[in-house]
């Protein structure tokens, strides 16, 4: 079944056979997406994260397939009617909805009133009907009038309930319908009474069609936020009338009185059976598709907020904004551990500010402090201000940081195992201060989900989310690489191989015999076998290392080959890194073996020109107009800095400094026509922007990215 599997995959992904089959070996064996991708180039044929996780993705579908189709087997033979034309039908099937389409008039069914017209025995009738050749068969139903079947009426009704039944069950029946509900179903969104107040937010779909095909995402899932919430009702369904005519071109044969009942079964078997069932199967599958986009753009836009540029180890202040309840200010060393903590009050009601000026330059002085980290909520623009007016010692840069999540951090298990002689207000601060330093260590501590760099992320399937922003956290970690002696067990969690017991123990072992001078040393960590050391090893850094290698990208199973070039060059592993004159005199074609070709040696020359190399780039000062402080100080036509702070399907949002961010819908993105806000913006860039439009009342800003080059 694998290699039929490999088949599938391969065709479906247009990948080669080899890839496919090697890749699906390697995952078996437990090799992690980032280990196979940067490691085993070879055997994938330079297969990317993205392909090596599609190929993971339709394995797993494929094997729910297969289980599937075996309990099928198991249910249709308990009921001795496996026919081996059955079994070739099933076994030939290559989707779950053709598979149920076979299955349906073998599932055990609940009592229906199909069901019950057969317990009075009213089958045979059913069958003359559908066979549309007696002239009149109401003198037929007199037959079956008995204590049961008072009436004609009665008879017919329960034998066009059996018929009705039958052709919901017919494959080709339910392929046609379902064919039409793909091409040409509408969603359809009404008002349910008396909730207009209730359902303000959902006032654009209080009278809502549009194709289901061409529905995006954002767009479906708050359509089914409002039916959750009792304020729409909503519907999905093709044209009644098209639907019909495919049932009757199928069933209806002749103009008698057994096609006349016939002509009622079909319509009864759309509106009670056939019609609600392929909408319940839209309805997932329309949910699943929406799910999917909107788990993607998530997922993108985590990506690019973990590898958000990180300021390096430097000792910070950083301050989280209030007014009433102040401003919460701790200081850290260029580790991130926290020296001290104090609260100021610059802003209203105190308006202590030349007390809090005084405190924050002493603190700089006394700390050493080399940057100040500022959250960007509550009072941020009023802080930042405040900060810059206060004469320092020293060049001190400012930054205003993203802090979303930071509450929920500081509320966390995390935080009160990191710091539980403190407050949250002290840990949330805390954290606004090493996301400065290193966004990537201090954001792995948050439920992703809890980041607020998404749409819709509460409406979506939360196993399917969790595992791609998991998958997303996994990938960004391993990109940028750990270091071994000072990575927490959050960070060390998602290191390829390892997970949270082996992360703990990696943390105990530290506590317990100091920093690791070796990759080699990580196997006397407990429970650290030699296959967590394969797919960990790698990604892990010690710096400062007898060995330079530790502290590289280049794998242990590599070290031999490096060693070997440095000999061959009579010159050490340190001496190859620090010289580009001795690496440009290797001939790396000599080097390869039978495991090792020239996509890992050239990763390996790579990575001796720039051992360590952190790939995120250089953080940059960002400053807000001076001008604007809240939204009421906005006016059409201004021209803003501003930092992309979340990316939709529908376009970017953009902080202004004023609080609440505006929206550069996508057809205000460029002057071209854009198809993903991606490919024009990323998370956390600076851009330039136009107010098109202020809405006070509900605190909706507009804004333009056109023009970008007049801005």
């Amino acid at each position: 079944m694998d290699r039929q599997h490999s088949n599938i995959i391969s065709g479906l992904l247009n990948l080669q056979l080899r890839q496919v089959e090697n890749t699906l070996k390697l995952l078996n064996e437990g090799a992690t997406i980032p280990f196979i991708s940067r490691y085993r180039k070879e055997l994938t044929g330079s297969l990317d994260e993205v392909q090596i996780g599609d190929i993971k993705q339709h394995a797993v579908r494929l094997d729910e397939l297969d289980k599937r189709r075996e309990a099928i087997k198991r249910s249709v033979e308990e009921q001795d009617k496996l026919t081996p034309e059955l079994r070739q039908l099933l076994d030939s099937s290559q989707s779950i909805s053709e598979l149920e389409d076979i299955y349906l008039p073998f599932r055990p069914k609940r009592r229906t009133r199909a069901s019950v017209a057969r317990e009075k025995g009213l089958e045979p009738l059913a069958e003359i009907i559908m066979q549309q050749k007696e002239e009149n068969p109401g003198i037929v139903a007199h037959n079956y009038i008995n204590d049961e079947i008072p009436d004609v009426d009665a008879a017919l009704q329960g034998a066009r309930d059996i018929v009705a039944e039958w052709i919901s069950e017919d494959k080709l029946a339910r392929d046609r319908t379902r064919n039409l509900f793909d091409r040409e179903a509408y969603i359809f969104s009404r008002l349910v009474k008396k909730k207009e107040d209730e359902g303000e937010k959902y006032k654009d779909y209080f009278e809502f069609s549009e194709k289901l095909n061409r529905c995006p995402s954002h767009r479906l899932l708050a359509i089914r936020r409002g039916e959750d919430e009792g304020i729409l009702r909503v519907s999905i369904e093709p044209s009644e009338e098209k639907a019909l005519d495919i049932l009757k071109r199928l069933f209806v044969k002749g103009t008698g009185e057994s096609s006349h009942h016939m002509d009622i079964a079909v319509a009864d078997c759309y509106k009670r059976l056939l019609g609600p069932s392929l909408e319940t199967e839209f309805r997932a599958a329309s949910k699943e598709k929406a799910d999917g986009e909107a788990i993607s753009v998530f997922a993108d836009n985590l990506k690019q907020l973990l590898l958000a540029p990180p300021l390096g180890q430097k000792r910070i202040l950083a301050i989280d904004p209030g007014y009433r309840t102040g401003c919460k200010v701790v200081c850290l060393d260029a580790e991130g551990n926290l020296l001290h903590n104090e609260t100021i009050f610059p802003h209203p009601p105190q308006n202590d500010y030349g007390k809090a000026a005084k405190k924050i330059a002493s603190l700089v002085s006394q700390y050493k402090i080399e940057a100040i980290s500022i959250g960007n909520g509550t009072a941020s623009r009023e802080t930042e201000y405040f900060v810059k007016k206060v004469k320092f010692d020293r060049d001190i840069q400012v930054f205003m940081v993203n802090e979303n999540g930071a509450s929920v951090y500081s509320a966390s298990k995390t935080a009160r195992e990191e710091f539980p002689d403190y407050d949250v207000t002290v840990r949330g601060a805390v954290s606004i201060g090493r996301r400065l330093a290193d966004p990537l260590a201090e954001l792995v501590k948050i439920d992703p989900k809890s980041i607020g760099v998404g749409q819709y992320q509460h409406d979506v399937d939360q196993g399917r989310l969790k595992e791609g922003l998991d998958q997303v956290v996994e990938s960004c970690v391993n990109l940028v690489g750990v270091n071994l002696n000072t990575a927490s067990k959050h960070l060390l969690n998602y290191v390829s191989g390892l997970g949270p017991q082996l992360a703990q123990n990696i943390v105990d072992y530290r506590k317990q015999n100091g920093p690791f001078r070796s990759r080699a040393e990580l196997k006397k960590v407990s429970r650290l076998g030699g296959k967590a050391f394969e797919q960990s090893a790698g990604f892990l850094r010690i710096q400062g290392a007898s060995n330079p290698l530790d502290n590289s990208a280049v794998h242990p199973e590599s070290y031999k080959i490096v060693e070997q070039m440095a000999a061959d060059m009579s010159s050490s592993v340190d001496d190859l890194i620090k010289n580009e004159g001795l690496r440009t005199k290797i001939d790396i074609k000599k080097y390869t073996t039978e495991s090792t070709g020239l996509p890992t040696l050239n990763d390996i020359m790579e990575e001796l020109a720039k051992p360590g190399r952190d790939p995120r780039s250089k953080i940059e000062v960002f400053e807000f107009s001076s001008d604007v402080f809240k939204i009421e100080d906005l006016k059409p036509g201004m021209i803003l800095p501003g930092i992309v702070t979340n990316i939709t399907r529908f376009g970017a949002f953009v902080d202004i400094g004023v609080k609440q961010d505006g929206l550069v819908h996508i057809s205000q993105l460029a002057d071209r026509f854009v198809t993903n806000p991606n490919d024009v913006v990323s998370l956390n860039s600076t851009v330039r922007v136009r107010v098109i439009e202020v809405d006070v009342a509900r605190k909706r800003i507009q804004l333009s990215m056109k023009d970008s080059d007049k801005l």
